[in-house]
């Protein structure tokens, strides 16, 4: 069998940069205590592991103080922190179309529990937003406005920095979900007017599964989705004001984030503007190859347009779990088929019923992985004569 080809980075980065097991292993072995919960040598020890990530994390997105960084688990906890810590009964809510169910499900629940209202934005078959139209969808009573950096289904980079001006405009919080662009594309939340990011510490960011954070616009107190200990003001009964520990209840996951500090070390050692343009090259290579497929449709931006690493596609006729499936089994190729977590996605996209395959190349992927992709699929799919 030849050497895997891993083409699953939007699901998470693999394999990782050396230095991020051996930092994890560091921790574990060396400064494996409980941050915030002593004043003994090791404890100090793994707070100050969190304290430089949380500085490293600020410096890439141009947060200016870091303690308005909260780590979380995943990109679905930092979400669910701010869309259940800020919305209140009567609230509308302003979205689109590319979100994944990490933001639908949390909104589709509070609909049936506080009676918010929510408007799901349309989006062209390239995935991306009318600004138009997404300025005529505000309410008097509109108190969010969410949207991806980058689909997960489309590859599509919405312009964030302009959706941030609207929405700050029109006096709305803005909250972007930088799953699939934190680490690749530029993101600075003071010119983008972002008062929420939520991104995971296992993608793009080349950390550890289990880490991720959520950065917390210092005029916002929201209101936190866990409460418990936090190592501070022990005395009360109310969860701390102090930040970061008002958004940290619980012990922290310090192994994994130790790793994710030595991946975004890399990250910005490597640059996330290099990183971006590494990923597009490949994937312009990767569409121009699938597209002389017989029967093939590519989601997304055209071939030449601006996208994230992620191309997404369907081939009339064929079944996309057995699109991926072949090429596990026969070429030791990894992708990921089905609805991504998006199903709005695919019903702009019409492919609701059929979901798609999704290839998505990261900072270790190489003109030989696609060149492996476009050979398994010529040999089971042909081309167009």
């Amino acid at each position: 069998m030849e050497e895997l080809v891993y083409l699953d980075h939007a699901a998470t980065s693999w394999p990782k940069p050396l230095e991020v097991g051996s930092a994890m292993m560091d921790a574990l072995q060396n400064s494996g205590a409980n941050a915030g919960r002593g004043n003994h040598s090791l404890a100090i020890g793994a707070g100050r592991v969190l304290v430089r990530a949380r500085s490293k994390l600020a410096e890439l997105f141009s947060v200016s103080n870091a303690q308005n960084i909260a780590f979380t688990h995943n990109t679905t906890m930092g979400l669910n922190m701010a869309i259940k810590g800020t919305l209140q009964p009567g609230d509308h809510v302003i979205t689109t179309m590319t979100e994944h169910n990490s933001v639908r499900r949390p909104l589709e629940f509070l609909r049936q529990t506080l009676g918010i209202s929510i408007d799901y934005v349309k989006v062209d078959r390239d995935g991306q937003v009318d600004l138009l139209e997404l300025q005529r969808t505000f309410k008097p009573n509109t108190k969010m406005v969410i949207c991806n950096h980058s689909s997960n289904l489309f590859g599509s980079i919405l312009p964030i920095g302009e959706i941030g001006d609207i929405a700050k405009s029109n006096g709305a919080v803005f909250l972007v979900d930088a799953a699939q662009s934190a680490g690749s594309l530029t993101i600075d939340v003071k010119k983008m007017n972002i008062d929420l990011l939520a991104f995971p510490g296992h993608k793009g960011l080349l950390g550890p599964q289990g880490t991720g954070g959520l950065y917390i616009a210092p005029e916002l107190d929201l209101i936190p989705l866990m409460h418990g200990g936090t190592g501070s003001q022990s005395e009360n009964s109310e969860q701390p004001n102090v930040r970061p520990d008002r958004y940290e209840a619980g012990t922290q996951n310090g192994v994994g984030i130790a790793g994710l500090l030595a991946g975004v070390t890399k990250v910005m050692s490597l640059g996330p503007e290099n990183i971006h343009l590494q990923e597009w090259e490949l994937t312009q290579k990767l569409m121009e190859g699938l597209s002389v497929i017989p029967g093939m449709k590519l989601l997304g931006p055209g071939i030449g347009s601006e996208r994230s690493g992620i191309v997404s596609f369907v081939i009339e006729g064929e079944d996309s779990a057995d699109i991926a499936h072949r090429l596990d089994r026969k070429h030791n190729i990894a992708v990921r088929a089905g609805m991504h977590c998006t199903p709005l996605a695919h019903k702009a996209a019409s492919t609701l019923k059929s979901g798609a395959v999704r290839a998505s190349v990261g900072v270790t992927s190489t003109d030989e992985d696609v060149h492996r992709m476009l050979i398994a699929m010529t040999e089971m799919y042909g081309q167009k004569k």
